[in-house]
């Protein structure tokens, strides 16, 4: 487990870092505010809520967070294309990007256009951020709360949040991201007359400015709400993650083992404190620099990508042995640092922020990390013998003490206790979700990164307005209907509990009384029944 907690903190602290970096730069551009201050204020709010809710907290701020994105996505759409006077049709965007590539061709791009999917660096860039992404998924909070979950909920939870998720990025980048480079020499654009500076844009900057150009002072706003409600939720999905894994899995299993669960919870609430501190010293220092959080994003995988395979093998390969987990991802991300810096040394000349961060020397870092994790944990499986896990052991893990946590009540502490032990139909029905999963992920894959984007890059293909024109409506349907699923379903899903709830702070209990611990988690086991996403008590 401490190898596997290390790399986890390599991971958590890279995304946590990003998330400060990228949050006060916004917060600086927009408001003048001191970017240290920001650092520092950011984690403020997410710590206390932290602290009292642990990763229940966590769940209902998401929800609430990603509610407010979707309808600020949703807002921009329409302004962008229905309503500001600078753009106001897809016809009209389509114009100004036709005229800026006409004054600045794109090298690479085919017929130097910004409206085409055939681009050398957009191709090279794709697969910095896909290995960037895949080094991600080695994150403790990405499934963290498919433990949390009714197994049933977590294949259709995470496959259909993964396609709503998708609106974010996506229609993002086709309102504010073309909006940017239509308007970058318009007036009304923040930086005019000057074009913005490769620091700027490595700061992620072109979306707010963007905005302000499109919504005035109404447009810093929407992007500083927006900004505070992303920053917030995956920050604090990062230090819960942290604090569990270190105090169930490091505290409690190495340290001190026969801590009871008030013991554990004073040591979850300062490893929430200490690392957040941690992520803001760190994100300072970045700040005092010319490193952006375009850098820090897409050199990630040069450090987290090693982990991905020895990490899944855990799962995926029980032949795999303990020596692998702990060099495999060290040796990895070592050999992969030195093609990194050796790779921009020999194709640029030197080794510096700036060419580090140029597209094939980050292509061979993300690259050779995630080869290297592979190659090195086969290697140490076969050499020093495969490892036969039992799992077994896990049907035996030991259940926490919470009896002098206040606020557990006795049938909390029942229901705690309880062995959870699936039924050979769960079992079966298990199963028969992997390999659903398998399928599910394989033609997803094959449609985002095949079947889509390359026959248009093979062909050279220039975006016609008629197409442009359905681009933008194909992009009003996926925001449309990812913003309907996030918000509605969850609701549906939870019926049952929402209903108790109701009756609990209404007083409407049908008899008379408060309403029982027992009606919660019959409430609870209702919606789960159902195929429903509801935590587990």
């Amino acid at each position: 487990m401490l190898p596997i907690f290390s790399e986890h903190l390599a991971n958590t602290r890279s995304a946590g870092v990003n998330i400060l970096v990228g949050g006060s730069a916004v917060f600086t551009a927009l408001t003048g505010m001191n970017d240290l201050a920001a650092v520092w204020l950011l984690p403020v709010g997410v710590v206390i809520y932290t602290l009292t809710g642990g990763i229940k907290a966590t769940i209902l701020t998401d929800y609430v967070h990603t509610i407010i994105i979707y309808a600020m996505i949703l807002t921009g759409l329409f302004v962008v294309y229905c309503r500001s006077s600078l753009i106001g049709s897809p016809d009209a965007m389509y114009d100004l990007l036709r005229s800026a590539a006409q004054r600045a061709p794109v090298p690479g791009n085919a017929g130097g256009e910004y409206l085409t999917m055939s681009s050398q660096s957009g191709v090279l860039l794709g697969v910095v951020f896909w290995c960037a992404v895949f080094g991600s998924t080695v994150d403790v909070q990405l499934f963290q709360k498919a433990i949390a979950a009714n197994p049933a909920s977590t294949l259709p939870g995470y496959m259909i949040g993964g396609l709503a998720w998708f609106a974010i990025p996506f229609c993002l980048a086709t309102t504010f991201g073309l909006a940017a480079r239509a308007l970058e020499t318009s007036p009304s654009f923040p930086t005019f007359p000057r074009l913005m500076t490769a620091v700027e844009v490595s700061q992620g900057l072109p979306f707010p400015y963007a905005a302000q150009a499109l919504m005035g002072k109404g447009g810093s706003f929407f992007v500083l709400l927006m900004t505070f409600m992303a920053c917030t939720s995956g920050f604090s999905a990062d230090i819960v993650a942290v604090a569990s894994v270190f105090t169930y899995d490091i505290y409690g299993a190495y340290i001190n083992p026969s801590a009871t669960g008030g013991r554990l919870l004073k040591m979850s609430h300062i490893a929430v404190v200490v690392w957040s501190v941690c992520m803001a010293v760190i994100a300072s220092g970045i700040t005092r620099t010319t490193i952006g959080v375009n850098y820090l994003v897409t050199c990630m995988g040069v450090f987290t990508c090693s982990m991905v395979f020895p990490m899944y093998s855990t799962i995926l390969w029980r032949r795999q042995n303990r020596t692998a987990i702990i060099v495999a991802p060290i040796a990895g991300s070592v050999t992969a640092i030195v093609c990194w810096l050796l790779s921009a040394k020999a194709l640029e000349g030197s080794i510096t922020i700036d060419t580090t961060s140029t597209t094939l020397p980050l292509v061979i870092g993300n690259g050779s990390s995630l080869a290297c994790g592979v190659v090195y944990s086969v290697i140490c499986t076969y050499v020093f013998g495969p490892e036969e896990f039992d799992w077994e052991r896990f049907k035996t893990v030991r259940a926490v003490d919470d009896s002098d946590v206040q606020g557990v009540t006795k049938e909390q502490l029942e229901q705690q206790l309880e062995r959870e032990l699936l039924s050979p139909e769960e079992e079966r029905s298990l199963r028969r979700g992997k390999k659903q999963g398998i399928v599910i992920a394989a033609v997803l894959c094959a449609i985002f990164v095949i079947l889509w984007p390359l026959p248009m890059y093979g062909t050279r293909y220039i975006f016609s307005r008629g197409f442009f024109v359905a681009w933008v409506v194909v992009t009003f349907l996926i925001a449309w209907a990812a913003s309907l699923v996030i918000v509605l379903m969850p609701l549906w899903q939870g019926r049952h509990t929402l209903k108790v709830f109701w009756k609990y702070i209404t007083g409407l209990q049908t008899g008379g009384g408060r309403v029982s611990t027992e009606t919660w988690s019959e409430s609870m086991k209702a919606d789960s029944a159902k195929g429903n996403g509801g935590e587990k008590v």
